[in-house]
């Protein structure tokens, strides 16, 4: 379950980062109340997954599907580059998580 958890944090750390986008810097409200109902659910599953997961391995999971998640988004929802190189490290991240996910 904490696995379940943890998966659940990241992607939450994800979607908050969509508000964050959409807040326009935090002076539109709506996406700024999603924001923090994003990145309390989030902390709150991580918070569940620190129970029986590592803190070094849960939080790097963490982070690590946040930051490949949110590069992801970046690319198909916001045009941003397409770039082979910045392909290479999203990959490189990703497999960082599949591999502490196999040793942790």
């Amino acid at each position: 379950m904490s696995w379940i958890f943890l998966i659940a944090a990241g992607f939450m750390e994800v979607i908050s980062v969509i508000f964050t986008k959409q807040s326009n810097g935090f002076t539109r409200w709506k996406p700024t109340l999603a924001w923090f109902a994003a990145l309390g659910l989030s902390l709150y599953c991580l918070s569940m997954a620190l129970l029986d997961i590592p803190i070094g391995t849960a939080y790097s999971i963490w982070t690590g599907i946040g930051a490949a998640g949110a590069s992801v988004v970046g690319i198909f929802a916001y045009g941003e580059s397409r770039d082979p190189k910045r392909l290479a490290c999203i990959a490189m991240i990703i497999a960082g998580v599949i591999g502490l996910k196999l040793t942790g």
